[in-house]
């Protein structure tokens, strides 16, 4: 599928950060936004607000779900605050779950977010968070409300969120799970989970650029929070315009709030279609080649080996160090980065076994 993609000459296993876009993109943002505006004199909002429709009904496809339970939100920090600060269960008694591995963002989120006097208890990062055994440990009955990340982006592991949300359930906690790093690429049946909320974004595996992230509430949820940043587009009927009247949205997107962006969504539920279409193909191919990684690096790869417990990106400590194999990987035209524990590879659908064997030189 190469030649769906908009790629570079040099070989780009950075999709764990951003994904490359698609060669369709750009006329298709030029037909849904630009157009629109260019070639009309005529308001544009009706066919602005239609591309936010398909956003949501692409990620409907994607995750197996009512598109009116997604709320486009501008990123994940900004979704989780809003959702937290609506959440009545919260008090300054509260116990928040999350794990040191979580990426900073959230955490910062949280700690804002939360009700003063509340508690945010960390799973320690040396504590191996693909175990259930682990989450047990630390999802005890008076914790309010848990974090999860479906997949870790420092450490290429991935969390049991189905056993982690039925733990939740019998303990009255309510979930929330962050697929930022996931979504795309490890399927996700929401019906199937039936988690409380979920967060997500669409700049990495989905290649949908920065600015189009998502809010999902289960639906026995939607009712009864009332979210404190609110605005016209919170509104049941946004053009109603009585200042003195306000209702909140029937849907999801009671969270949304202002006068929205809609350029990101354009380019978004563009690429999410394409990849809802994908199935799980992509995540067999990334595995596949990730296979093919640990084949012939072995124990450098310090990510999980073990399919069920490791995300699409896989964590390499080369033998050479770090800078070294950085070094080596950008004479050799490859891209990647480095977190704390290594190198950071991540194999996409339009990456194959010539893109894996090339690393694989340039590393030994």
């Amino acid at each position: 599928m190469k030649q769906d993609f908009v790629l570079p000459s040099e070989t780009y296993l950075l999709n764990h950060s951003v994904g490359r876009p698609l060669k369709s993109a750009e006329s298709h943002f030029k037909q849904s936004y630009l157009s629109p505006w260019q070639d009309s004199g005529r308001e544009p909002w009706q066919a602005w607000l239609a591309i936010i429709t398909e956003f949501q009904n692409a990620l409907g496809r994607l995750f197996n779900s009512s598109p009116m339970q997604f709320c486009p939100q501008v990123n994940l920090s900004s979704g989780l605050t809003k959702l937290i600060m609506a959440l009545p269960e919260l008090s300054e008694n509260s116990v928040v779950l999350m794990s040191a591995q979580d990426f900073p963002s959230m955490g910062f989120a949280m700690q804002k977010a939360l009700p003063d006097g509340a508690t945010i208890r960390y799973i320690p990062e040396h504590e191996d968070i693909t175990q259930m055994d682990v989450w047990q440990q630390h999802l005890t009955s008076d914790v309010g409300l848990v974090f999860v990340s479906q997949a870790y982006s420092n450490t290429g592991q991935l969390a049991p969120v189905n056993d982690i949300v039925k733990l939740a359930k019998a303990n009255q906690t309510l979930s929330i799970i962050d697929v930022a790093q996931s979504a795309g690429v490890l399927p996700l049946d929401l019906n199937d989970l039936d988690a409380d909320f979920m967060i997500g974004s669409s700049v990495k595996w989905l290649c949908g650029g920065p600015g189009a992230a998502y809010l999902w509430l289960n639906q026995k949820h939607i009712e009864r929070l009332a979210p404190k940043d609110v605005g016209w587009f919170s509104h049941e009927n946004p053009f109603e315009f009585d200042i003195h009247h306000f209702a909140y949205h029937d849907s999801a997107l009671k969270f949304w709030g202002g006068t929205p962006s809609v350029a990101p969504y354009a380019f978004a539920s563009h690429s999410i279609d394409y990849f809802a279409q994908l199935g799980d193909k992509l995540r067999a191919h990334n595995q596949i080649l990730i296979d093919l990684l640990i084949q012939h690096l072995g124990e450098q790869v310090v990510s999980p080996h073990d399919r069920y417990h490791r995300s699409g990106t896989v964590i390499i400590n080369p033998q050479m160090g770090v800078e070294a194999a950085l070094a080596a990987c950008n004479r050799a035209g490859i891209s990647l980065d480095a977190r704390a524990h290594g190198l950071r590879v991540s194999p996409h659908i339009y990456n194959d076994e010539s893109d894996i064997l090339k690393l694989v030189k340039a590393l030994k």
